[in-house]
C-alpha cells in the first residue's frame, strides 16, 4: 500500500477545487486515478456535497442563527484582501482570504471567525509564497456577500445591503479590525522639530488604510465617525487611496480594539 503525505493530499484537493478533472490530477501528481476519486468523494461528503446530501442551512436562505461580530469582521477582511469565485461546471463557490504569512496571529483569526460565520463548512489553508488563504467553500456564500460581483472590487459598486447595514452598525469595531487586519496596518512616524534651537526627533503612532476602491474606503471613514475616530485622508500624487488615524485619543481608541498586526 502506498502512503501519501498530507501535502500531496492537499495538493489534489486545491487542484480538484479548482475544477481539474481526476485524469489530469493523477498524471500531474503521478497518483492513481481511483485514489484521486476517492479522496475527492471523501473531501465533497466532509462538505455536504454529495448526491442526495442537504447543504448547510444558510442565516439568509433558511434563518439559521448568524455569529454577528464573527460576520462583520470576515466582511471587512473579505472586502479587504478577499475573493469568492463561483464556477459554474464546478462543486460549490469559495471564499479566499489571503494573509501575509508575517502575521501568522492574524490567520489564526481569520480562521477563527470564518469558523464561527460558517460553522457547518470545513475551513483549510492553502500555502502560496510568503502567505496563505483562508479558504472555504459553500453553496450560500453570495447569500452572505451580495457584494460579489464579476472583476476587481475597486471597478464596481460596493454597497451593503440593508441586513448587514445593521450588523456593522451593532459591531462597527469588527468591521474597522478585518479592514484593518486585511488592507491597514499600525505604524510609527516620525518628524523632526527644532525645540530651542535644538533639532530634535519625534515618533508617534498612526493607523494607516490603503484600498483603491472609493465604496470601501468610505465604509471605513464612516464607521469610524460612529466609534469617534478622528481621520484624514492622505493623497498620493493626487490619488486619495490612504486614510490616516494619527490623533493620541483616536490612536488610543484603535488600540483598545484593534492594536498592532501579530
Amino acid at each position: 500500500m502506498i502512503f501519501h503525505s498530507l501535502e500531496v493530499r492537499q495538493k489534489a484537493l486545491t487542484l480538484l477545487r479548482d475544477g481539474i478533472p481526476n485524469s489530469e490530477v493523477a498524471r500531474r501528481l503521478g497518483i492513481a486515478k481511483g485514489t484521486i476519486g476517492y479522496w475527492k468523494h471523501k473531501d465533497l461528503a466532509q462538505r455536504g456535497e454529495c448526491p442526495g446530501r442537504r447543504s448547510p442551512l444558510c442565516p439568509r436562505c433558511d434563518g439559521r442563527e448568524l455569529d454577528a461580530p464573527a460576520y462583520v469582521q470576515l466582511l471587512g477582511l473579505y472586502l479587504g484582501d478577499g475573493h469568492i469565485i463561483c464556477r459554474a461546471t464546478h462543486g460549490s463557490p469559495s471564499l479566499s482570504i489571503t494573509m501575509d504569512d508575517a502575521w501568522p496571529g492574524i490567520q489564526d483569526e481569520c480562521e477563527t471567525v470564518m469558523r464561527a460565520a460558517l460553522p457547518d463548512n470545513s475551513v483549510h489553508r492553502v500555502t502560496r509564497i510568503g502567505c496563505h488563504d483562508i479558504k472555504v467553500y459553500s453553496n450560500h456564500l453570495p447569500c452572505l456577500f451580495p457584494q460579489h460581483g464579476p472583476g476587481p472590487k475597486n471597478a464596481r459598486s460596493i454597497v451593503l445591503a440593508e441586513w448587514q447595514r445593521e450588523l456593522v452598525d451593532a459591531n462597527p469595531w469588527n468591521l474597522i479590525r478585518g479592514l484593518i487586519h486585511s488592507d491597514g496596518c499600525r505604524l510609527t512616524n516620525w518628524t523632526v522639530r527644532t525645540v530651542g534651537g535644538e533639532k530634535k526627533r519625534y515618533e508617534y503612532p498612526r493607523y494607516w488604510f490603503t484600498n483603491t476602491s472609493d465604496d470601501i474606503r468610505e465604509l471605513f471613514t464612516d464607521t469610524l465617525d460612529k466609534v469617534g475616530v478622528m481621520w484624514t485622508s492622505c493623497p498620493r500624487n493626487g490619488v486619495p487611496y490612504n486614510i490616516s488615524v494619527a490623533r493620541k485619543p483616536s490612536v488610543a481608541l484603535m488600540d483598545a480594539h484593534v492594536g498592532p498586526k501579530y
